[in-house]
């Protein structure tokens, strides 16, 4: 059996440098009654050890819950007095290192546990997790106790992360800088233009690699403030820079394999446009006005006159179908077999058979799903964007019906095998090997030569950046882990409602719980699904 004092040093086990005199129940609060040990203590003003006691004073602490109940210590501090006649401090109020700190109200477990609940919760989540446990705190003192905790010192790391995130999306963002090794945060810069990250590179150098995205901003910064540092750019983002570029050249030749595939082709008002626009830019071009005249006289956006006057014939700008998802889809199989068997089958008879079989829809959206000949054609509807990810993918991810039907796009026209096959050399360049400093050359030469030209604007970047994106495919480097502390740091800002200030976001985020995870690396086995609808956006 434990007696009550036994008892009462095993609960109170952190004021154990007091006295305990009595531990009293008065309803909601426990009080424990303590006081400081008769041992003698040093002045602060010359450091000499004294017992002379001058006087006494109370102090009411409050400590950890107990049952969860609030705890109020009430402690009897000694005012001593320093025997040395000519020392500044004549007397002093002793204090108790490791239970009480000077001017506080909460022992500093107390304290601890504060800051722990403030640097997960922030203010006002943190405050309601407290009150729960028993802790009365306001938000506003959560959030002074969260700024109190002292940040890591800045050391500089080897290899650096940077990357940029959104304070107010569109109109302000900041500068996060990581160590890219461990994910440690370094520290976090208000802005991200070139001149606030050189400034800081040039005031902390020490950083032999710099791990980015595409940004012309972060690589100029680097070049004029590390010159000797080597600059790699992110696989992920150079592998979605490669997927948007697919993605818009299957949806420029959707005719071709829409064609293969069985889907409809746009048409209707829609497609008499893009027939009569074409004819009308061809025919401005013909009498010699420029890009710029023709955008003028017709009332169209630069990029889309030069989009009409690309294409040789008015077929390339045919698009195939855009069609939403509806509930009909899972019973096209059925439809299209009764339809077959029976041409004449009215509608509300197929309304009637696919209602057993969990059709939630109405009549109206059948009937809209029949009229556009979606249960008729050989296979269900594919847009560019699929089509375009099926390319994209792994081909050991898809399964038989999958993998023919990126057969039968890849093979549709010359453009969509070339661009197949440049899909296919730079996913094997995506593992990091010496040899791919040529490999990559040889893609870019091969991509020009081809009739593709969203990809000759994919190499006219790489150009930009030519040596940032052959270190990454080189070298094991990447910014994986700036990415997962910027998805941290999206969590901190919406768990504040987005209203933080910069000096509270950075205290949070250089306090970072744990490290980053880095997310998936795109492997060498090939196309890892990356593609631009899977894109984690850094700018939220």
């Amino acid at each position: 059996m434990i007696d009550a004092a036994e008892l009462v040093g095993i609960v109170f086990s952190g004021l154990s440098g007091l006295v305990i005199e009595d531990v009293g129940d008065a309803g909601g609060v426990i009080v424990v009654r303590a006081r400081t040990r008769d041992q003698p203590v040093a002045c602060p003003g010359c450091g000499t050890e004294t017992g002379r006691v001058h006087g006494h004073h109370e102090r009411s602490p409050a400590d950890v819950p107990v049952d969860g109940r609030r705890v109020v210590v009430r402690l009897r501090v000694r005012r001593l007095r320093c025997p040395v006649l000519d020392c500044p401090v004549q007397t002093f109020r002793e204090q108790v290192p490791g239970v009480l700190d000077r001017y506080q109200r909460r022992t500093t477990r107390l304290t601890g546990q504060v800051g722990a609940a403030a640097r997960g919760l922030a203010g006002r989540a943190g405050s309601r997790l407290l009150a729960a446990l028993g802790i009365g705190v306001s938000r506003h003192t959560a959030l002074r106790v969260l700024l109190g905790i002292a940040l890591p010192a800045l050391e500089v790391p080897r290899i650096l992360g940077i990357d940029d995130f959104a304070l107010r999306r569109g109109l302000v963002y900041a500068t996060i800088l990581i160590d890219a090794e461990t994910g440690r945060r370094v520290d976090v810069l208000e802005g991200r233009t070139a001149d606030v990250v050189a400034g800081w590179l040039r005031a902390h150098p020490g950083a032999e690699i710099v791990t980015r995205d595409g940004s012309g901003a972060y690589g100029e910064a680097v070049r004029s403030a590390l010159p000797a540092a080597v600059q790699v750019s992110d696989r992920w983002h150079l592998w979605h820079g490669l997927a948007e570029a697919a993605r818009k050249e299957a949806a420029a030749h959707s005719a071709c394999w829409a064609e293969a595939e069985g889907v409809p082709l746009q048409e209707g008002t829609r497609a008499e446009t893009t027939l009569e626009r074409w004819q009308q830019v061809h025919d401005l071009r013909a009498q010699g006005a420029g890009l710029a005249d023709c955008a003028r006289r017709l009332g169209l956006t630069m990029n889309t006159v030069k989009r009409y006057d690309k294409a040789d014939k008015p077929g390339k700008l045919r698009r195939a179908a855009q069609y939403r998802p509806t509930l009909v889809d899972p019973y096209r199989d059925h439809l299209r077999k009764r339809r077959a068997e029976e041409p004449g089958v009215p509608v509300q008879q197929l309304l009637r058979e696919i209602r057993p079989l969990g059709y939630p829809g109405s009549s109206n959206l059948l009937v809209r799903y029949l009229n556009q000949g979606r249960a008729d054609a050989p296979r269900p509807h594919l847009s560019p964007r699929k089509a375009a990810r099926l390319l994209l993918s792994n081909p050991g991810n898809l399964d038989n019906g999958q993998r023919e039907t990126a057969g039968r796009i890849a093979s549709a026209c010359p453009e969509m095998k070339a661009l197949a096959a440049l899909i296919g050399s730079f996913a094997a360049m995506l593992a990091p090997d010496p040899g791919n400093e040529d490999r990559l050359q040889q893609w870019i030469t091969r991509a020009r030569a081809a009739d593709l030209p969203q990809l000759h604007s994919f190499t006219r970047g790489l150009d930009l950046d030519i040596k940032a994106a052959t270190a990454a495919l080189t070298l094991p480097h990447h910014n994986g882990r700036t990415e997962g502390v910027n998805c941290k740091t999206k969590m901190l800002k919406r768990q504040m409602y987005g209203r933080a200030g910069f000096d509270l976001l950075r205290h949070r985020i250089l306090l970072g719980l744990g490290h980053a995870r880095s997310p998936p690396e795109v492997r060498q086995s090939h196309f890892n699904g990356v593609t631009p609808e899977t894109e984690g956006d850094i700018s939220d």
